[in-house]
């Protein structure tokens, strides 16, 4: 009795989150290679062999020039004279400044290369839409309500799936011949992606948990943008940065968060090499230059509170960005056994249906 209510909870959580599982699977395997799949989408660029790598200040004032009306928001570094800066920017002259957009200047002339949208541009910036279809299936509050939902469910499909399935466990982990037919597919793949999928499967409920509180259900007005021109720069970005990295040398600056007014503090995100291997290599860390560029504060990672901690390395294992090539590789594979379980348990229900009848 016991036995058949598990299988049942089992199958009912399986079905129900299978569609979920498939979506989340696919673009979550696509995801883990963000970067690489997003430069296939940048423009050309023209390496001027007698020319150096330009300075940030004069690229923003290029920019500035370009977009006179414009908002400058960040500026992702170029990290040699073969990538472009990206600016991340409101204006007028795109979707009329109700939506980012992302301008790519030469490294080495601050030529203006091509600009494309943020997350709603499918077309030229995928990556970032799937990020976003990922994050919320593009419904904003509604779609991060149904990860969370569909998260937990998850959850319950694979912790039914190993109480009903224990005893195969270790005869599977032992490759015994007996059970490698394409019948047992499932619970092959169920049993060698189990720890990935429970991995994932907790630090992304981990992620949504906050659908679950009472404040992500107060009513909140919708924002519209307001573009405010930014100001030419009050300060050297460049020797700021240079500033910061005397004071800590094995910290790398990697985007630029510009202060919106003279009492905004100028963000600059990076990551030292000193940190651990779980954090990521351009993120982890964060120094703030206050109006006149000089260093306000540091937010390092081993220096915020082990809750805001715990929550940066949470997300680092969910998205597989630590260890360089071999975990985004391993993370693509066993990713993909999300859908797989999702399909070949599908396939099951549908021949036991057909047995009854």
């Amino acid at each position: 009795m016991q036995k058949g209510f598990l299988f049942r909870i089992h199958s009912i959580s399986g079905l129900l989150a299978g569609i979920f599982i498939v979506l989340m699977s696919l673009s979550g395997a696509a995801l883990v290679f963000h970067e690489e799949l997003d430069a296939l989408q940048y423009p050309a660029i023209r390496q001027q062999p007698n020319l150096p790598l330009l300075p940030v200040d004069s690229c923003y004032r290029s920019l500035q020039k370009e977009f006179p009306q414009a908002q400058i928001s960040s500026c992702n570094l170029a990290e040699n004279t073969g990538k472009p800066f990206i600016f991340s920017v409101y204006d007028s002259s795109y979707k009329k400044g109700s939506q980012t957009m992302q301008v790519f200047l030469h490294p080495q002339t601050a030529e203006v290369l091509w600009f494309r949208g943020g997350g709603k541009d499918k077309r030229h910036n995928f990556m970032a839409w799937l990020t976003v279809f990922h994050n919320s299936l593009h419904l904003k509050k509604t779609g991060e309500w149904i990860l969370g939902f569909f998260g937990v469910v998850f959850l319950l499909s694979l912790c039914t799936g190993i109480i009903h399935y224990r005893k195969k466990i270790i005869p599977v982990l032992l490759f015994k011949k007996p059970l490698y037919r394409s019948s047992n597919l499932h619970q092959l793949v169920g049993v060698y992606a189990l720890l990935f999928n429970l991995l994932i499967g907790a630090t992304g409920v981990w992620m949504q948990r906050y659908v679950f509180t009472k404040d992500f259900y107060a009513s909140s007005q919708l924002y519209t943008p307001v573009i405010k021109t930014s100001a030419p720069l009050a300060f050297s970005l460049d020797s700021a940065i240079k500033q910061v990295q005397q004071q800590h040398p094995a910290f790398s600056a990697h985007v630029i968060y510009f202060a919106a007014s003279p009492k905004v503090k100028t963000a600059v995100y990076g990551s030292r090499s000193t940190n651990a291997f779980i954090h990521n290599k351009k993120f982890a860390d964060a120094v703030f230059l206050d109006s006149a560029g000089s260093l306000s504060k540091t937010a390092f990672v081993t220096e915020i509170i082990p809750e805001n901690r715990r929550d940066i390395i949470n997300a680092q294992i969910h998205y597989g960005r630590y260890g360089g090539w071999p975990v985004k590789l391993l993370y693509t594979l066993l990713g993909l056994s999300g859908g797989l379980l999702s399909i070949t348990g599908f396939v099951l229900w549908q021949k036991r249906k057909q047995r009854r009848f």
